[in-house]
Protein backbone atom coordinates (compact mmCIF):
# COMPACT_ATOMS: atom_id res chain seq x y z
CA UNK A 1 0.00 0.00 0.00
CA UNK A 2 2.69 2.29 0.83
CA UNK A 3 4.72 1.63 -2.32
CA UNK A 4 1.22 2.25 -4.43
CA UNK A 5 0.68 5.90 -2.31
CA UNK A 6 4.69 6.70 -2.72
CA UNK A 7 4.62 5.54 -7.07
CA UNK A 8 0.97 7.94 -7.17
CA UNK A 9 2.35 10.87 -5.55
CA UNK A 10 5.30 10.80 -7.43
CA UNK A 11 3.38 10.66 -10.25
CA UNK A 12 1.42 13.93 -9.40
CA UNK A 13 4.66 15.93 -9.21
CA UNK A 14 5.71 14.97 -12.61
CA UNK A 15 2.13 16.05 -14.07
CA UNK A 16 2.60 18.96 -11.95
CA UNK A 17 5.91 20.19 -12.82
CA UNK A 18 4.98 19.11 -16.79
CA UNK A 19 1.67 21.52 -16.25
CA UNK A 20 3.98 24.31 -15.05
CA UNK A 21 6.53 23.60 -17.69
CA UNK A 22 3.57 23.89 -19.95
CA UNK A 23 2.89 27.20 -18.70
CA UNK A 24 5.97 28.62 -19.08
CA UNK A 25 6.78 27.20 -22.65
CA UNK A 26 3.33 28.89 -23.53
CA UNK A 27 4.53 32.46 -21.93
CA UNK A 28 7.86 31.96 -23.62
CA UNK A 29 6.29 30.78 -26.91
CA UNK A 30 4.24 33.90 -26.30
CA UNK A 31 6.55 36.43 -25.77
CA UNK A 32 9.02 35.88 -28.95
CA UNK A 33 6.24 37.19 -30.76
CA UNK A 34 5.12 40.60 -28.80
CA UNK A 35 9.01 41.09 -28.41
CA UNK A 36 9.12 40.70 -32.71
CA UNK A 37 5.69 42.43 -32.78
CA UNK A 38 7.37 45.75 -30.54
CA UNK A 39 10.55 45.46 -32.91
CA UNK A 40 8.58 46.13 -36.12
CA UNK A 41 6.54 48.86 -34.67
CA UNK A 42 10.27 50.37 -33.30
CA UNK A 43 10.99 49.87 -37.07
CA UNK A 44 8.09 51.34 -38.68
CA UNK A 45 8.40 54.23 -36.41
CA UNK A 46 11.61 55.02 -37.43
CA UNK A 47 12.09 58.82 -38.45
CA UNK A 48 13.37 59.49 -41.91
CA UNK A 49 17.00 60.83 -42.06
CA UNK A 50 18.04 64.06 -42.67
CA UNK A 51 18.72 64.04 -46.31
CA UNK A 52 15.50 62.08 -46.88
CA UNK A 53 13.77 65.27 -45.83
CA UNK A 54 15.68 67.47 -48.13
CA UNK A 55 14.79 65.52 -50.88
CA UNK A 56 11.63 65.62 -50.47
CA UNK A 57 11.20 69.14 -49.90
CA UNK A 58 13.04 69.22 -53.01
CA UNK A 59 10.97 67.03 -54.67
CA UNK A 60 8.12 68.92 -53.71
CA UNK A 61 9.12 72.09 -55.61
CA UNK A 62 11.13 70.41 -58.42
CA UNK A 63 8.99 72.12 -61.37
CA UNK A 64 11.04 75.23 -59.98
CA UNK A 65 14.44 74.28 -60.83
CA UNK A 66 13.84 71.99 -63.20
CA UNK A 67 14.75 74.11 -66.05
CA UNK A 68 18.12 74.71 -64.52
CA UNK A 69 18.93 70.92 -63.40
CA UNK A 70 21.41 70.30 -66.06
CA UNK A 71 23.72 73.17 -64.14
CA UNK A 72 22.47 72.37 -60.33
CA UNK A 73 22.70 68.36 -60.56
CA UNK A 74 26.48 68.79 -62.13
CA UNK A 75 27.56 68.38 -58.61
CA UNK A 76 25.21 66.32 -57.09
CA UNK A 77 26.11 62.63 -55.75
CA UNK A 78 24.53 59.58 -57.23
CA UNK A 79 22.74 58.86 -54.32
CA UNK A 80 20.85 62.00 -54.65
CA UNK A 81 20.58 61.89 -58.50
CA UNK A 82 18.48 58.33 -58.52
CA UNK A 83 15.87 59.22 -55.82
CA UNK A 84 15.35 63.00 -57.42
CA UNK A 85 14.91 60.94 -60.56
CA UNK A 86 12.49 58.72 -59.22
CA UNK A 87 10.53 61.44 -57.60
CA UNK A 88 10.14 63.07 -61.08
CA UNK A 89 9.24 59.87 -62.89
CA UNK A 90 6.10 59.94 -59.79
CA UNK A 91 5.68 63.55 -60.53
CA UNK A 92 5.31 63.32 -64.14
CA UNK A 93 8.13 65.13 -64.56
CA UNK A 94 10.19 62.86 -66.18
CA UNK A 95 11.26 63.92 -69.75
CA UNK A 96 14.49 63.81 -71.84
CA UNK A 97 16.54 66.74 -70.16
CA UNK A 98 15.56 65.83 -66.51
CA UNK A 99 17.06 62.06 -67.05
CA UNK A 100 19.80 63.09 -69.27
CA UNK A 101 20.22 65.90 -66.35
CA UNK A 102 20.27 63.52 -63.38
CA UNK A 103 21.83 59.74 -65.05
CA UNK A 104 25.28 58.59 -63.37
CA UNK A 105 27.35 56.01 -64.59
CA UNK A 106 27.45 54.37 -61.34
CA UNK A 107 23.42 53.39 -61.20
CA UNK A 108 22.52 49.92 -61.97
CA UNK A 109 18.93 50.33 -62.33
CA UNK A 110 16.58 52.47 -64.42
CA UNK A 111 12.65 53.14 -63.98
CA UNK A 112 11.39 55.03 -66.60
CA UNK A 113 8.14 53.61 -67.02
CA UNK A 114 5.16 55.89 -67.04
CA UNK A 115 7.24 58.40 -68.13
CA UNK A 116 7.52 61.31 -71.44
CA UNK A 117 11.48 59.50 -72.40
CA UNK A 118 11.91 59.13 -75.83
CA UNK A 119 14.51 57.19 -77.90
CA UNK A 120 17.05 60.21 -77.52
CA UNK A 121 16.69 60.39 -73.74
CA UNK A 122 16.98 56.29 -73.47
CA UNK A 123 20.03 55.82 -75.79
CA UNK A 124 22.09 59.02 -73.80
CA UNK A 125 21.45 57.11 -70.66
CA UNK A 126 22.33 53.61 -71.94
CA UNK A 127 25.66 55.17 -73.23
CA UNK A 128 26.30 57.18 -70.10
CA UNK A 129 25.32 54.36 -67.47
CA UNK A 130 26.54 50.81 -68.95
CA UNK A 131 26.45 49.02 -65.77
CA UNK A 132 22.55 48.62 -65.83
CA UNK A 133 21.12 45.53 -64.94
CA UNK A 134 17.63 46.08 -64.71
CA UNK A 135 15.40 48.63 -66.93
CA UNK A 136 12.15 49.17 -66.98
CA UNK A 137 10.00 51.03 -70.15
CA UNK A 138 6.62 49.87 -69.14
CA UNK A 139 3.95 52.37 -70.63
CA UNK A 140 6.40 54.69 -72.51
CA UNK A 141 4.66 56.15 -75.26
CA UNK A 142 7.98 57.81 -76.84
CA UNK A 143 10.18 55.02 -76.95
CA UNK A 144 10.54 52.29 -79.81
CA UNK A 145 12.45 49.60 -81.01
CA UNK A 146 15.13 51.78 -82.07
CA UNK A 147 15.43 53.03 -78.46
CA UNK A 148 15.56 49.34 -77.36
CA UNK A 149 18.64 48.61 -79.48
CA UNK A 150 20.51 51.60 -78.20
CA UNK A 151 20.10 49.88 -74.61
CA UNK A 152 20.57 46.82 -75.87
CA UNK A 153 24.05 47.85 -77.98
CA UNK A 154 25.66 49.70 -74.30
CA UNK A 155 24.50 47.40 -71.71
CA UNK A 156 25.80 44.46 -71.83
CA UNK A 157 25.03 43.47 -67.94
CA UNK A 158 21.31 43.65 -68.69
CA UNK A 159 19.33 40.84 -66.90
CA UNK A 160 16.13 42.13 -66.44
CA UNK A 161 13.64 43.86 -68.40
CA UNK A 162 9.91 45.43 -68.69
CA UNK A 163 8.01 46.27 -71.00
CA UNK A 164 4.60 46.53 -72.39
CA UNK A 165 1.59 48.24 -70.29
CA UNK A 166 -0.08 50.63 -73.11
CA UNK A 167 -0.67 49.61 -76.73
CA UNK A 168 2.30 51.57 -77.98
CA UNK A 169 4.74 49.97 -75.49
CA UNK A 170 3.18 46.52 -76.39
CA UNK A 171 3.66 47.21 -80.24
CA UNK A 172 7.54 48.43 -79.29
CA UNK A 173 7.85 45.07 -77.01
CA UNK A 174 6.82 42.90 -80.22
CA UNK A 175 8.68 44.68 -82.60
CA UNK A 176 11.93 44.24 -79.74
CA UNK A 177 12.15 40.58 -80.38
CA UNK A 178 14.29 40.31 -82.91
CA UNK A 179 16.77 42.42 -81.07
CA UNK A 180 16.43 40.83 -77.73
CA UNK A 181 17.25 37.10 -79.00
CA UNK A 182 20.61 36.58 -78.81
CA UNK A 183 22.40 35.70 -81.98
CA UNK A 184 25.54 33.01 -81.78
CA UNK A 185 28.59 32.78 -82.93
CA UNK A 186 28.56 29.22 -81.69
CA UNK A 187 26.22 27.56 -83.27
CA UNK A 188 27.64 24.00 -82.70
CA UNK A 189 26.05 23.85 -78.56
CA UNK A 190 23.84 22.00 -77.29
CA UNK A 191 22.01 23.65 -74.53
CA UNK A 192 21.24 27.91 -74.69
CA UNK A 193 22.02 27.37 -70.78
CA UNK A 194 25.54 26.47 -71.29
CA UNK A 195 26.60 29.26 -73.22
CA UNK A 196 28.61 32.08 -72.26
CA UNK A 197 28.65 35.26 -72.91
CA UNK A 198 31.62 35.48 -75.27
CA UNK A 199 29.48 32.92 -77.46
CA UNK A 200 26.74 35.37 -77.94
CA UNK A 201 27.74 37.71 -80.79
CA UNK A 202 24.53 40.17 -81.00
CA UNK A 203 21.02 40.56 -79.21
CA UNK A 204 20.83 41.21 -75.50
CA UNK A 205 23.73 39.61 -74.28
CA UNK A 206 23.21 38.61 -70.43
CA UNK A 207 18.97 39.14 -70.70
CA UNK A 208 17.48 36.89 -68.37
CA UNK A 209 13.96 38.02 -66.87
CA UNK A 210 11.36 39.21 -69.14
CA UNK A 211 8.38 41.07 -67.41
CA UNK A 212 5.52 41.36 -69.79
CA UNK A 213 2.68 41.02 -68.75
CA UNK A 214 0.06 40.45 -71.21
CA UNK A 215 2.36 38.87 -73.72
CA UNK A 216 0.67 37.68 -76.50
CA UNK A 217 0.97 33.73 -77.21
CA UNK A 218 2.94 34.31 -80.71
CA UNK A 219 5.45 36.04 -78.91
CA UNK A 220 5.46 33.93 -76.21
CA UNK A 221 5.51 30.76 -78.00
CA UNK A 222 9.11 32.33 -80.25
CA UNK A 223 10.41 33.16 -77.43
CA UNK A 224 10.33 29.70 -75.40
CA UNK A 225 11.23 28.17 -78.71
CA UNK A 226 14.29 30.31 -79.85
CA UNK A 227 15.57 31.88 -76.90
CA UNK A 228 14.60 29.58 -73.57
CA UNK A 229 17.51 31.63 -71.33
CA UNK A 230 14.99 34.24 -71.40
CA UNK A 231 12.52 33.76 -68.85
CA UNK A 232 9.24 35.84 -69.22
CA UNK A 233 7.33 36.81 -66.46
CA UNK A 234 8.75 34.39 -63.56
CA UNK A 235 6.93 33.67 -60.71
CA UNK A 236 7.65 33.88 -57.27
CA UNK A 237 9.10 30.54 -55.37
CA UNK A 238 10.96 29.56 -52.52
CA UNK A 239 13.01 27.49 -55.17
CA UNK A 240 13.53 30.16 -57.82
CA UNK A 241 13.90 28.81 -61.14
CA UNK A 242 15.74 26.10 -62.08
CA UNK A 243 18.15 27.10 -58.96
CA UNK A 244 18.53 29.92 -59.77
CA UNK A 245 16.71 33.28 -57.50
CA UNK A 246 14.37 34.82 -59.34
CA UNK A 247 15.38 38.78 -58.46
CA UNK A 248 13.30 41.25 -57.49
CA UNK A 249 13.49 43.26 -60.04
CA UNK A 250 11.93 40.95 -62.39
CA UNK A 251 8.43 40.85 -60.10
CA UNK A 252 5.61 43.27 -61.81
CA UNK A 253 3.79 44.08 -58.50
CA UNK A 254 6.61 46.74 -56.76
CA UNK A 255 8.48 49.58 -58.79
CA UNK A 256 11.74 49.27 -59.80
CA UNK A 257 12.51 52.36 -58.26
CA UNK A 258 10.41 51.91 -54.56
CA UNK A 259 13.41 50.47 -52.55
CA UNK A 260 15.15 53.94 -53.34
CA UNK A 261 12.51 55.78 -52.20
CA UNK A 262 11.14 53.69 -49.29
CA UNK A 263 12.37 56.71 -46.87
CA UNK A 264 11.39 59.69 -48.78
CA UNK A 265 7.62 60.35 -47.42
CA UNK A 266 4.78 59.54 -50.14
CA UNK A 267 3.24 63.35 -50.07
CA UNK A 268 6.38 64.76 -52.00
CA UNK A 269 4.74 62.92 -54.97
CA UNK A 270 0.95 63.35 -54.38
CA UNK A 271 1.09 67.11 -54.97
CA UNK A 272 -1.64 67.88 -57.16
CA UNK A 273 -0.88 69.21 -60.24
CA UNK A 274 -3.55 71.46 -60.51
CA UNK A 275 -2.84 75.19 -62.68
CA UNK A 276 -3.27 77.83 -59.86
CA UNK A 277 -7.03 79.62 -59.96
CA UNK A 278 -6.22 83.50 -61.72
CA UNK A 279 -6.14 85.36 -58.71
CA UNK A 280 -7.58 89.87 -58.99
CA UNK A 281 -4.91 92.22 -59.06
CA UNK A 282 -6.42 93.53 -55.84
CA UNK A 283 -5.27 90.47 -54.33
CA UNK A 284 -1.95 89.28 -56.46
CA UNK A 285 1.07 90.64 -55.16
CA UNK A 286 4.05 92.11 -57.30
CA UNK A 287 6.62 91.58 -54.48
CA UNK A 288 5.82 87.70 -54.35
CA UNK A 289 8.75 85.45 -55.61
CA UNK A 290 9.06 81.86 -56.30
CA UNK A 291 11.49 80.15 -54.21
CA UNK A 292 13.98 79.05 -57.07
CA UNK A 293 14.55 82.99 -56.99
CA UNK A 294 14.43 83.89 -53.37
CA UNK A 295 17.63 81.26 -53.43
CA UNK A 296 18.96 82.67 -56.20
CA UNK A 297 18.79 86.70 -54.49
CA UNK A 298 19.83 84.94 -51.81
CA UNK A 299 23.08 83.79 -52.79
CA UNK A 300 23.59 86.77 -54.50
CA UNK A 301 23.10 88.99 -51.21
CA UNK A 302 26.11 86.64 -49.71
CA UNK A 303 28.13 86.89 -52.23
CA UNK A 304 27.95 90.27 -52.22
CA UNK A 305 28.78 90.56 -48.74
CA UNK A 306 31.83 88.27 -48.39
CA UNK A 307 33.53 89.46 -51.97
CA UNK A 308 35.58 92.27 -49.35
CA UNK A 309 36.65 89.37 -47.21
CA UNK A 310 37.29 87.27 -50.37
CA UNK A 311 39.85 90.35 -51.59
CA UNK A 312 41.51 90.74 -48.12
CA UNK A 313 42.49 87.32 -48.62
CA UNK A 314 43.40 86.93 -51.76
CA UNK A 315 45.96 89.87 -51.18
CA UNK A 316 47.05 88.16 -47.86
CA UNK A 317 47.75 85.24 -49.91
CA UNK A 318 49.60 87.22 -52.38
CA UNK A 319 51.71 88.71 -50.10
CA UNK A 320 52.17 85.11 -48.37
CA UNK A 321 53.29 83.91 -51.55
CA UNK A 322 55.71 86.85 -52.72
CA UNK A 323 57.65 86.37 -49.15
CA UNK A 324 57.48 82.76 -49.30
CA UNK A 325 59.40 83.18 -52.84
CA UNK A 326 61.87 85.65 -51.80
CA UNK A 327 62.63 83.25 -48.95
CA UNK A 328 63.56 80.10 -51.13
CA UNK A 329 64.89 81.98 -54.09
CA UNK A 330 68.39 83.24 -54.47
CA UNK A 331 67.90 85.70 -57.09
CA UNK A 332 65.16 87.23 -55.35
CA UNK A 333 67.27 87.25 -51.65
CA UNK A 334 69.99 88.67 -54.08
CA UNK A 335 67.85 91.76 -55.64
CA UNK A 336 65.88 92.54 -52.15
CA UNK A 337 69.21 92.83 -50.89
CA UNK A 338 70.49 95.27 -53.47
CA UNK A 339 67.15 97.10 -53.42
CA UNK A 340 67.73 97.97 -49.71
CA UNK A 341 71.16 99.27 -50.79
CA UNK A 342 70.16 101.39 -53.20
CA UNK A 343 67.82 103.26 -50.78
CA UNK A 344 70.15 103.62 -48.28
CA UNK A 345 72.81 104.82 -50.49
CA UNK A 346 70.48 107.75 -51.99
CA UNK A 347 69.08 108.47 -48.11
CA UNK A 348 72.71 109.25 -47.05
CA UNK A 349 73.12 111.54 -50.49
Amino acid sequence: MEKGKSARHAVEISLKKLDLNDDRNFKSSHLIPSLHSSKLRIEKTKPPSLVSLCLGVIGRHLEEIIEDLSEIAVNFPADIKIPLAAIARRRKLLNDDVIISLADSSWEILDLSGSDVSDFGLAKVAEMCKSLRAVDISQCKKITANGVSELVRHCHSLETMRCGGCPSSESTARRCLGILKPKLNDVEGDSWEELDTMEIGHGAQSLRWLVWPKIDEDSLRMLSAECPRIIVNPKPSLFGFKGTEVPREAFPDVALDDPIVEDIDPKTWSICRTMPRAMSPSLSSANELSIAEKFRLAFVERDTRLAPKRAKNARQHQRRAEREWMMTNTRAKALALASKATKSLHGRS
